[in-house]
């Protein structure tokens, strides 16, 4: 398997109070590069679109930014909101980004949720379920290189990518609809919740499919890494709270508010004992590494959350190549 002990994300929120976009893109693309050099293990790029604050609305082609100024590190793009995207470009997307990256991407595809998106691209959420499935059939088709007609389409994609298109893609969400999805797709599985990986096996077995990688999930979503945790809580948690009442009032557009656990997150005393967003020293993540990378998750890293100043990311992200990275193998 491959590793996922360590992972430095980015969404790329600008809102108005934190640094602008001009100033983040060009720091996210000095800190992968860092990331890739430093030997961690998967630098991650989101989607959404019609957000206030510019998040991140085409990880494609910011993953071929990122593959350019790096050799090593995994890029994985996700969630890729598969239904409001055409298949096809998509297939032909992913089949040049792997080739520039020589090998090195994936894509996690999710279902989508939030109404105005779905609006925007005019595509109905009722139908996202069957689009999903209907997306990643052809994108696994035309990038095992069959030539074919798909409800009257023709569909045929070159150049081919690097690696096995199972190896690139992934399934997402945390519900039991995605694991059967990827079970029966034969794609690995990226759930927001562990509670149906075995969903998720048996339905590769029934399938025929041999599984593919399963990513863990769980808390924290962030580390921030700090000298003096207690000084730096002011700083961040500006960027923090961002982040959560974006997610929070998505999740209110769904219907979802009150399962949200972004929802209440007013204060800092209640943003540390919700436990996604932590800010540790390295000999704190050290003691507690060994919990979080348990089943495949992944230390998460944002150095650029909800728009914070790229001195205050850079400051966490070199405590975390320089007294936290090296020392992972012996956990």
């Amino acid at each position: 398997m491959r590793p996922n002990r360590t992972s430095v994300q980015f969404d790329m929120r600008a809102p108005d109070f934190g640094t602008p976009a001009a100033t983040l893109y060009p720091a996210a693309l000095e800190m992968a590069e860092f990331a890739d050099a430093a030997g961690i293990d998967r630098i991650g790029l989101m989607e959404h679109h019609q957000s206030d604050d510019g998040y991140l609305p085409a990880p494609f082609v910011m993953g071929g930014a990122v593959a350019a100024r790096t050799r090593r590190i995994r890029i994985t793009l996700g969630a890729v909101i598969l239904p409001l995207h055409d298949p096809v470009k998509i297939a032909e997307q992913i089949a040049v980004l792997d080739l520039i990256s020589g090998g090195r991407m994936e894509v996690i595809f999710g279902a989508g949720y939030v109404p105005n998106e779905f609006a925007a691209f005019e595509v109905s959420l009722r139908d996202r379920g069957k689009l999903l499935d209907k997306g990643i059939e052809i994108i696994i088709r035309a990038l095992e290189g069959e030539r074919f007609e798909k409800d009257g389409r023709p569909v045929f994609v070159r150049p081919l990518p690097i690696q096995p298109v199972r190896e690139i893609l992934m399934g997402g969400g945390g519900v039991a609809a995605s694991a059967k999805r990827a079970g029966r797709f034969g794609i690995g599985y990226s759930p927001l919740h562990d509670g149906f990986n075995d969903l998720y096996y048996q339905e590769c077995e029934a399938a025929g499919h041999k599984p593919g990688t399963v990513y863990g999930s769980g808390l924290p979503l962030n580390v921030h890494l700090s000298e003096d945790p207690d000084a730096t809580w002011p700083k961040v948690m500006p960027h923090f709270a961002h982040m959560a009442q974006s997610y929070a009032k998505w999740a209110e557009q769904e219907g979802t508010a009150t399962n949200s656990p972004f929802a209440g997150l007013e204060t800092a005393e209640k943003m540390q004992a919700s436990g996604i967003f932590v800010v540790l020293t390295p000999e704190q993540l050290l003691a507690r590494a060994g919990e979080f990378v348990q089943n495949n998750r992944s230390i998460n890293f944002m150095p650029l959350i909800g728009g914070m100043a790229p001195d205050l990311g850079w400051e966490s992200l070199r405590l975390a190549a320089e007294r936290v990275v090296p020392h992972l193998p012996k956990i």
